[in-house]
């Protein structure tokens, strides 16, 4: 749970940056983020099946 803080509080920190700069941020398209929540799935998986085997 520390971590999911740790994230957010410095996506907000390089929000707020990137709002004061006025930049815009160099998201990644919608494919990149479903590939990385599939690889997420994928980890959960091995790591449920791992003490069967």
């Amino acid at each position: 749970m520390r971590d999911v803080i740790v994230a957010i509080t410095i996506g907000l920190v390089v929000g707020i940056l990137y709002g004061v700069l006025r930049t815009r941020s160099p998201a990644p398209p919608p494919i990149a983020l479903l590939g990385l929540a599939a690889m997420l799935v994928g980890e959960r998986l091995v790591a449920l099946i791992r003490p069967w085997l």
